[in-house]
């Protein structure tokens, strides 16, 4: 179990809108299939289950976030078990609303179902999307 002096913050947000500044991983998720070129998936968010799916029901996404957790839970434990108080994780799309979101949410779920204490939001979702 994992203190609850330390916390895991992650956040999506879309490259367009610049870096995030104050982070101790960034990761880049504009090679994942986007949502954003298909007509009835465009105007909604990655907070859709439709959209997650999309984004995350194939090879490429499957392998993607099982990777990304696998990494972030050792960066977690390690950040923990050496004082840290926070892990800051941005996970980037283009603009902030479809593939970034999708993984965040997933990752945020994967990561508090091992107890680690996770807060997440998303930077961009709100900015334009069209």
């Amino acid at each position: 179990m994992v203190e609850p002096s330390f916390t895991i913050t992650i956040f999506s947000f879309g490259y367009k809108y610049g870096l995030p500044q104050d982070v101790n991983l960034l990761f880049d998720v504009r090679f994942l299939a986007n949502p954003y070129h298909v007509d009835t998936l465009h105007a909604f968010t990655g907070l859709k289950s439709s959209i997650a799916d999309y984004v995350l029901r194939n090879q490429s996404g499957s392998d993607c976030l099982r990777h990304l957790h696998r990494i972030i839970s050792f960066f977690a434990t390690a950040h923990q078990q050496s004082g840290k108080k926070e892990l800051r994780i941005a996970i980037g799309c283009t603009g902030g609303h479809h593939r970034s979101v999708a993984v965040t949410e997933a990752l945020a779920a994967l990561l508090k179902n091992e107890a680690f204490p996770v807060s997440h939001h998303h930077r961009d979702i709100e900015k334009e999307s069209h």
